[in-house]
């Protein structure tokens, strides 16, 4: 009972120790976190953040871990809970910009900052971004390929292509929010995807209207 106690303590730390460093990792970038320098800033031993990664690849990676799960959580599963088509597809981006407009990342998009960060920088860390940005865009292309299947979308609509517009919709107003507030940002990205995708959709009544 007292080493069950001592574990769950310890995986409370753990994860909130990752919250912070998610934070700070969304503003000053993967390559700017140390072991060293997060004990100073969250007050902890360095020990104590060594006995959970070894090493600052290892702290990177469990960091990239972290905000795959909170993407998860905030973004994929409210998305999965519209109805199939182009509804759910218009909610994967509708929810990508709650998250934004949240400000629990204070530097805007995690996922976007560290794709620019480590694009030219072989490795491990690289690795994992790749394939993160890989299956984002296999989601969303799957969502645009169930659009088509059940009737929402056209035939000839490529969903590969509209998966990567839909994303550099996002990236943009992440990209922009920081200066000029995730508000504007995501109510422009939003009202040009909607506006997009009113063209292509054989219903546009069963997409919301925006004010």
């Amino acid at each position: 009972m007292i080493k069950d106690g001592r574990l769950r303590r310890g995986e409370r730390t753990r994860v909130a120790v990752l919250d912070r460093t998610l934070r700070l990792a969304s503003v000053e970038g993967l390559d700017g976190l140390s072991l060293a320098r997060l004990a100073d800033t969250l007050n902890l031993s360095k020990s104590g953040l060594f006995a959970h990664w070894p090493s600052k690849e290892a702290l990177q990676l469990a960091v990239i871990e972290h905000a795959r799960q909170q993407w998860v959580t905030e973004v994929i599963h409210p998305a999965l809970e519209a109805p199939r088509g182009v509804r759910r597809l218009w909610a994967a981006h509708d929810q990508r910009m709650a998250l934004y407009e949240s400000e629990k990342l204070p530097g805007g998009c995690f996922f976007a900052n560290s794709y620019f960060e480590y694009n030219a920088r072989p490795g491990a860390v690289r690795e994992r971004l790749v394939a993160e940005l890989t299956d984002w865009m296999g989601f969303l292309t799957g969502l645009a390929e169930q659009s088509v299947e059940v009737g929402d979308l056209p035939p000839e609509t490529d969903p590969a292509d509209l998966a990567y517009l839909i994303d550099s919709l996002g990236v943009y107003a992440a990209m922009q929010a920081p200066v000029r507030g995730a508000a504007v940002t995501c109510r422009h990205s939003r009202r040009a995807l909607l506006g997009h995708l009113r063209t292509l959709t054989t219903d546009p009544t069963i997409l919301p209207e925006l004010t």
